[in-house]
C-alpha cells in the first residue's frame, strides 16, 4: 500500500501542476457577447479596417482591447480581455496564431 501511494502522489501532483500551467482556453462567443454587450455601440465594423488603425498583430490587438476596457471602466478579467481579442481575430483581423 505505501508503495503505491509513493508512486501515486508524485503523478497527481505532476498532473495538477500540469493542469495549472496549461494556458486557459480561448472562447470566441464569450468576446462575442462582450463586444456586443460593451463595444458595438462606439465600434462598427469600420473602425476595424480604418487605414491608420493601431491594430497590426495579434499582441496590438490584445493591447488595444485592454486599453479600451481600462477607458470605458469595464474592469474585464485577463480572460475576459483575451476572449474579446480572440473573436476579433477571428471576425476581423486574421492574424496568424502567436507562438
Amino acid at each position: 500500500m505505501v508503495r503505491h501511494l509513493i508512486l501515486v502522489i508524485p503523478l497527481a501532483w505532476l498532473g495538477l501542476v500540469a493542469a495549472t500551467s496549461a494556458q486557459p482556453q480561448l472562447d470566441a462567443g464569450h468576446g462575442e457577447l462582450l463586444y456586443a454587450t460593451h463595444c458595438i455601440a462606439c465600434h462598427n465594423v469600420q473602425v476595424h479596417w480604418r487605414d491608420q488603425r493601431r491594430v497590426v498583430d495579434q499582441a496590438s490587438l490584445l493591447a488595444e482591447v485592454q486599453r479600451w476596457q481600462d477607458n470605458a471602466h469595464l474592469e474585464w478579467s485577463e480572460d475576459d480581455v483575451a476572449d474579446v481579442a480572440h473573436y476579433l481575430n477571428l471576425h476581423h483581423y486574421h492574424f496568424p496564431a502567436a507562438d
